[in-house]
């Protein structure tokens, strides 16, 4: 009987020690490290992202004219409503999911077997999915500034939903799967140069040689109503930038610090860049250029941001400028009606930037030379480009055709906000 006392006691302890035991002796595997620290970075990021989006409303909502505004602004705030569902659904998983080079499959879908012991690297895969998803929501968004002032918006919702499924997703995993095809070639492209900006830019000039210009009178197209909305949403875009480059390693560490350092530094040296060459064309120094050279800027360090130092980034952030300068100005010559200059910034901008980003960086793609690296960003941007074109052409011309992607012309002159929304951006009495 007191033998019984003693070894019970024993027994269960032995019964609580036991999975430790075996985990120690490597019988049952432990979960994969999450590192907090990384993991609250990585969140942090992800809401630095999602505020670009209303940054990005204000910078385009201040540049078209005031019965524009609400439309133009709901633009992007309609992106976050379907490209949440979209990449909720489906689109994480195609983006990210199976071993094809060129398309994920539906394994992910829903975030089917994902859960809160799930990890990405050293963060949570729902997190990793927050991150990208914030990605996945803009891209389409910046299309708007092409095709603004003149589009409808159920046409604009199937627009950017079978752009994102078509190019978005299958481009992303090009890119950043580790099976894609891209990345295997070791094509470098830190937070979307190619993915996001030059896609969205290159979908932008194709919709909108589609759909065609604006009716009215040529000044009158370009008078902003409020200029105060486009320097605000500049800075907002500028802040939330910071998470978009810095949180692309996944990580908290000198990689993201670095980035978060050239993604000052670059849009600083575009704005001052701009400011100049306007001066010098114009005589006048505008919110207007201080504005678009930032973005500018912020737009060509997007892919170079985890690869180059503080001189790539000055050099990058000085040149972009006149290329972009020249591209907006060439727009008035080839006669087409790129309403914000989504292509003239971001589709320019991304690319120019994912092929300097071979040429600056510090360290190149294991196993390149300097032209092996450079022929790779070439090779990425023709793809992505070209397929984004091509693509977002035929889509276009298809919804012109079917539902009619333009609005009518009476009520393209009232104003989209009075004939779509039943509202008005200013309501002054």
């Amino acid at each position: 009987m007191k033998i019984q006392l003693v070894l019970r006691p024993l027994l269960v302890c032995l019964l609580f020690l036991l999975p430790g035991l075996l985990a120690a002796e490597g019988e049952i595997p432990s979960p994969a490290a999450i590192d907090k620290s990384d993991t609250a970075w990585m969140l942090v990021s992800s809401a630095f992202v999602f505020f670009m989006i209303p940054g990005l409303a204000l910078f385009y909502g201040g540049i078209v004219r005031s019965k524009n505004v609400l439309s133009t602004m709901m633009h992007s705030f309609v992106a976050i409503i379907v490209m949440t569902l979209q990449w909720t659904i489906f689109g994480y998983s195609f983006a990210f999911s199976g071993e094809n080079p060129y398309i994920g499959n539906f394994d992910l879908a829903f975030l089917n077997g994902i859960d809160i012991d799930s990890v990405k690297g050293s963060i949570p895969t729902y997190v990793h999915f927050l991150f990208q998803g914030m990605f996945a929501i803009i891209t389409p968004a910046l299309i708007s500034g092409a095709i603004a002032e003149r589009i409808k918006l159920s046409a604009y919702v199937v627009f950017i939903l079978v752009w994102s499924t078509l190019v978005y997703d299958p481009v992303a995993h090009w890119v950043w799967a580790d099976s894609g095809w891209l990345l295997k070639m070791n094509a470098l492209d830190f937070a979307g140069g190619t993915v996001v900006h030059l896609i969205s830019g290159i979908a932008g000039l194709a919709a909108a040689i589609v759909i065609g210009k604006r009716k009215g009178d040529a000044g009158l197209l370009t008078h902003p109503n409020n200029m105060t909305y486009t320097l605000l949403g500049s800075g907002l875009l500028w802040f939330g930038w910071f998470g978009f480059n810095a949180g692309s390693g996944l990580a908290v560490n000198g990689l993201a610090a670095r980035a978060f350092l050239v993604t000052l530094i670059a849009p600083a040296a575009a704005g001052a860049s701009w400011l100049l060459i306007e001066w010098l064309h114009t005589k006048k120094a505008t919110a207007l250029g201080a504005a678009s050279g930032i973005v500018a800027g912020l737009v060509v360090i997007t892919p170079a941001s985890g690869y180059v130092g503080v001189q790539g980034a000055l050099v990058m952030g000085v040149l972009v400028s006149p290329i972009c300068y020249m591209a907006i100005l060439l727009k008035g010559k080839i006669k087409y009606d790129d309403t914000l200059d989504a292509f003239g910034i971001h589709g320019v901008g991304g690319a120019f930037g994912a092929i300097l980003t071979g040429l600056f960086a510090l360290e190149l793609a294991e196993g390149m030379t300097l032209g092996n690296q450079m022929t790779a960003q070439v090779i990425s941007v023709v793809a992505t480009g070209f397929y984004s074109f091509v693509v977002s052409y035929i889509l276009a011309l298809v919804i012109e055709k079917t539902i009619g992607f333009r609005i009518e012309e009476d009520k393209e002159i009232t104003g989209l906000d009075q004939e779509i929304h039943g509202e008005k951006g200013y309501d002054i009495r």
